[in-house]
């Protein structure tokens, strides 16, 4: 069984599931927009579905919202704003919550960013994944050079002091030097975080099906170590595998998931996790906008429900927070998974004994092997 002395912080998850064009490596639950998005009734069915979800929630507090997709920004500010006028309305928010809206730069413009802003968007986080415009036809991205530069010079003149670009390195035919240039690029456009990814090949993509050829393991080390000094000379401090922030700006949305909080979430396919009195639940809604449109607000938008074993809420515990550079305080795990650290005992100690972890009454965290060989380290919890 387990015991929880308080609740998680909680955050909420928007999933806005069109973009124009579907990338190849891309496995997020996104369809391509035919013809015109329906804007209002999807903002009403996420209205209806986050009531539905109200009475798991009653009376805690939302510190963070994150507006993502497929691509949020092909909305209109106007929509943006009817979305978070409804939220606010049947949510208490934080007295300065952190809202979030993913954009592409193939998709804004000035106006619509400072719309956005006065919607009450005070983070964007925009998906550039590369400056060079061969790198980004080889990922099917619909933006050039320019238009990612723009995006970023946008972002600021529209007042938004905070915002994230997403970068990929080990992309296919790149060079150390490329992929440094990248980083370079992205530096001098001064964001306050910084996503720097390597490319995968997931299933369900085109890439799966044909895959392209990608530097070796030992190319996409160089490039990870190498732009990590970068960004570390120019003030950005690595805080979890990926994400890289200068002081004061780590993304809080991301850091409640990776220390195990609660989120809801509303939208097709959207995944959320809720801890009450019985334990930890996880929840999704279906998938398909079509079906998410027709059902949205009734038992049949629910794609399932998950109740966390013992075993379940250790692995995910895990698989979250020692993602975090820091690590995590060590009683934090009593306080998220619910149950005592000597449920896991001798996994830390295999890791510990691997090099991969350090582990004392205060504090878990990963060393620099572990950081390096992390899905090592995480499969000794799974």
């Amino acid at each position: 069984m387990q015991n929880f002395a308080s609740l998680p912080p909680l955050s909420l998850y928007v999933h806005i599931p069109w973009c124009v064009r579907k990338c190849p490596y891309c496995d997020f639950n996104s369809h391509e927009a035919r013809g015109e998005i329906p804007e209002r009734e999807y903002v009403d069915a996420l209205l209806r579905d986050l009531e539905q979800d109200l009475p798991r929630v009653w009376g805690r507090i939302v510190h963070t919202i994150f507006i993502g997709g497929g691509t949020p920004s092909l909305f209109a500010h106007e929509t943006i704003d009817r979305l978070l006028s409804g939220i606010r309305a049947r949510l208490p928010l934080d007295q300065n919550p952190e809202i979030t809206l993913e954009a592409n730069p193939g998709t804004v413009e000035l106006e619509r960013f400072k719309g956005f802003r006065a919607a009450g968007v005070n983070r964007l986080s925009i998906g550039i994944q590369s400056f060079d415009e061969e790198k980004l036809k080889a990922l099917g991205r619909i933006h050039g050079r320019a238009e990612a530069l723009r995006a970023a010079e946008a972002a600021r003149a529209a007042g938004f002091d905070n915002f994230n670009l997403d970068l990929m390195f080990g992309l296919p035919g790149q060079t150390v030097e490329q992929a440094l240039t990248d980083i370079r690029t992205a530096i001098g456009l001064r964001p306050t975080h910084l996503s720097a990814y390597q490319l995968t090949i997931e299933p369900n993509t085109l890439f799966h099906v044909r895959p392209p050829a990608l530097p070796d393991d030992d190319s996409a080390w160089e490039m990870q170590s190498r732009l990590q000094v970068e960004l570390a000379a120019a003030g950005y401090r690595q805080y979890e595998v990926s994400a890289y922030a200068q002081p004061g700006y780590e993304c809080r949305h991301n850091m409640n998931y990776w220390k195990f909080g609660d989120y809801l979430g509303i939208g097709a396919g959207a995944h959320g996790k809720i801890t009450d009195a019985s334990g930890i639940a996880r929840l999704w809604k279906v998938k398909h906008p079509g079906e998410y449109l027709r059902t949205a607000g009734t038992a049949e938008s629910f794609g399932g429900e998950q109740k966390l074993s013992r075993h379940d809420a250790t692995a995910e515990f895990m698989l979250n927070a020692l993602r975090l550079t820091d690590g995590f305080p060590s009683p934090l795990f009593q306080e998220r998974a619910g149950l005592p650290i000597s449920a896991c005992e001798p996994e830390l100690a295999r890791a510990e004994t691997q090099g991969l972890i350090e582990w004392n009454a205060q504090t878990i965290r990963p060393t620099p092997q572990g950081r390096r060989f992390l899905n090592n380290l995480l499969e000794l919890f799974v």
